[in-house]
């Protein structure tokens, strides 16, 4: 079905890159660009946004796109249209990296409203927690992912091993001087375990992304899952903060799969708590 009007608006257009604009991007600034052509978005992968050291891959870099899409997706619906979206539309384009496109008239659910109304509410917190969140929050943010071959899955009774997983990424990654550097330059910062959001007293619970496969489209549909997720944790009130520096380093990312019997490849890991208002939250 067909739109009934041949183009966005500027005040939609407007709305739409807002919403992208607050997507979190994994190394500081956003590795996409957008583009709006009739009621269609694509969301262009800025290959130059590269960090040759920890990002060697780009696997970040899409993760940071599909957070994007994610909110373009919801930005759209608040906008009073359904949506769909596919992934790397164009085979002579491979930076062309998702297409979302509007398609009816469609107001949106008091659940597409919540999550979109979380954009601007979204930050990253790099602390401890005052408390975990409730049985009903943790349904509730188990149930938010929508991306194919994606699945978000509760890390429980692992934190002594993921604890010593973590504490052979942050040694690891420490002597490494190219990568401490990228780190100050994204971050203003070289403490690598400040900077995983893993870290610190009261860990939240603990939630990974994982992707049956570990190709450009799993790590993009992967991005869409961890925006999703997040998001449902702000609209309940609830802060987080995500980790992909330790899944770069070989044996975590397969120690992970083996600790937690994984039926696929982890992305990231999302850490969601109450708040501690007596801390600082972070930003992005």
């Amino acid at each position: 079905m067909t739109t009934t009007r041949a183009r966005w608006t500027a005040a939609e257009e407007t709305l739409l890159a807002v919403a992208a604009h607050r997507a979190p991007a994994a190394h500081g600034p956003h590795p996409w660009v957008l583009e709006a052509r009739g009621h269609d978005v694509s969301v262009i992968e800025r290959v130059e946004a590269r960090l040759p050291r920890h990002d060697r891959s780009g696997r970040d870099r899409l993760i940071s796109c599909g957070a994007a899409v994610a909110n373009l997706r919801l930005a759209v619906r608040a906008l009073g249209w359904s949506e769909s979206w596919r992934h790397f539309p164009d085979p002579h384009r491979r930076d062309v990296v998702a297409l979302v496109r509007a398609h009816r008239p469609l107001d949106p659910t008091p659940r597409d409203r919540a999550l979109h109304a979380a954009i601007p509410l979204r930050r990253s917190h790099r602390g401890g927690f005052a408390g975990a969140p409730t049985a009903a929050e943790r349904v509730e943010l188990l149930a938010a992912n929508d991306a194919m071959g994606v699945a978000v899955v509760a890390l429980d009774s692992l934190d002594a091993n993921l604890e010593h997983l973590l504490n052979h990424a942050v040694p690891r990654l420490s002597r490494d001087r190219s990568y401490r550097t990228e780190l100050a330059a994204w971050t203003g910062s070289t403490d690598i375990r400040a900077m995983s959001g893993l870290g610190g007293p009261n860990g939240g619970w603990r939630l990974v992304v994982i992707t049956t496969d570990d190709g450009p489209t799993d790590h993009l549909h992967a991005g869409v899952a961890l925006q999703r997720t997040w998001l449902a944790a702000t609209a309940a009130g609830l802060t987080a903060s995500v980790a992909t520096q330790p899944l770069h380093v070989p044996e975590v990312r397969a120690g992970l799969i083996e600790a937690a019997e994984l039926p696929g490849f982890p992305q990231a890991i999302l850490r969601v708590g109450v708040p501690d208002r007596t801390r600082p939250s972070g930003k992005d």
